[in-house]
């Protein structure tokens, strides 16, 4: 598994925790994917340069 593939997972994990305990946890995951895509594209894009 890649670096980035588990950063996504974990934010996923995170934001279905966190939209769980509010109730509300499918939003919770689609933000945490989100979240996860746009912090793997920052890790790769720093990994470039």
């Amino acid at each position: 598994m890649k670096q980035g593939d588990a950063l996504i997972y974990g934010c996923v994990i995170i934001g279905g925790g966190i939209g769980f305990i509010l109730d509300r946890a499918l939003p919770g995951v689609i933000i945490g994917l989100g979240l996860g895509y746009l912090l793997k594209y920052a890790v790769v894009k720093d990994k470039e340069n």
